[in-house]
């Protein structure tokens, strides 16, 4: 078993697992809910092999996963644990997403989650994506009150955009920015990790394995639910396949050369970006958490990694993140406060 190490993230005095545990496929977006019992066990072999970092949200369910993950920490796993959870989106009742980032929404969220999480505090709360019509200081004005109360640790964002991160830091410093990052996704390294390292913001990249893309190739598209939530995604559109193969199959041949897995390398890459960064594979099998905390004791060369840049190079990957790039952090600036006073 991998020996597990400690990281600080952020500036602020959060420590956790380098890399943590997602937990949103266990219970929604990737097909039908895997068995509580099932998942309980993972939570537990994670804790116990020192992935103590877990990453979940109100919206995934909603709110199920929060329910299964206080299940898991009873009997003493809860003082072992960091819990991120988020909030922010809004399931409606007609099937619509709703971003809220005002302060009265924050607040009872936040009260909502920790009832869920059967947890008195939550180790860092995010926004899960940003607001675009309220200030993000009002935002952070909320958070910073629920951080002086107990009720939560440390403060941070989401797909947020480099101007959004430093207002919202000059209310109360963030903790930690969450962002995708891996070999198929590369568009935060030109703006907005320079400003999380600028700032002393920890980076949480989540999925680091391209939603799994870097695991398993195309195959792993003849699998999908008809409620898998990739199959929407542009990436995955089958003309974009017929490109993106050869990204995974570059990865999987230099993986079969040093002797691990395609998954394991590609995480290493992302290791290997610096101390900062806790990527957070999520998983529903502990033979693939397993594989993935391998990737802990990798070490990679100068060379190797130019080499994987080269593979994973601008034009390496075709599809947008999202069919809706507005929920990224490129159109996430939120209206001054000035004006909002004014009105």
């Amino acid at each position: 078993m991998a020996n597990v190490r400690r990281m600080k993230l952020g500036s602020q005095g959060l420590e956790v697992s380098a890399q943590g545990l997602g937990c949103m496929g266990m219970s929604t977006f990737y097909g039908p809910p895997k068995p509580d019992s099932d998942m309980i066990a993972l939570i537990h072999h994670a804790i116990e092999s020192g992935v103590t970092f877990l990453d979940t949200s109100d919206v995934y369910g909603p709110f199920t996963n929060e329910i299964l993950i206080a299940k898991a920490l009873k009997g003493g796993f809860r003082e072992r644990v960091q819990i991120a959870t988020k909030f922010g989106g809004v399931v409606t009742s007609d099937g619509n997403f709703q971003i809220r980032g005002d302060p009265a929404y924050v607040r009872a969220a936040c009260e909502a989650s920790l009832k869920r999480l059967d947890i008195d505090y939550i180790d860092l709360y995010y926004q899960h994506r940003v607001d675009t019509t309220i200030p993000i200081e009002l935002t952070m004005g909320e958070l910073k009150k629920l951080v002086e109360e107990g009720k939560i640790k440390y403060v941070g964002l989401s797909e947020a955009s480099a101007s959004t991160i430093r207002r919202a830091h000059a209310v109360h410093p963030i903790t930690a920015v969450q962002l995708e990052w891996s070999l198929w996704a590369r568009d935060a390294e030109e703006e907005i990790i320079p400003t999380c390292r600028e700032l002393g913001i920890g980076i949480v990249a989540y999925s680091p394995l391209g939603q799994g893309f870097l695991s398993s190739g195309p195959k792993m598209i003849e699998e999908f639910s008809s409620n898998d939530i990739r199959k929407a995604l542009p990436k995955f559109h089958p003309e974009n396949v017929k490109h993106n193969k050869n990204l995974f199959e570059q990865v999987n041949a230099m993986a079969a050369r040093k002797g691990c897995t395609p998954s394991q390398l590609a995480l290493a890459w992302v290791l290997h970006q610096g101390n900062d960064v806790c990527p957070i594979p999520g998983t529903t099998k502990i033979e693939n958490f397993n594989r993935n905390i391998g990737a802990l004791s990798m070490k990679l060369t100068k060379e190797e990694m130019a080499e994987l840049e080269a593979i994973a190079s601008a034009d390496a990957v075709k599809g947008d993140r999202y069919g809706d790039m507005s929920l990224t952090w490129r159109e996430s600036n939120t209206p001054p406060l000035s004006s909002w006073k004014a009105e």
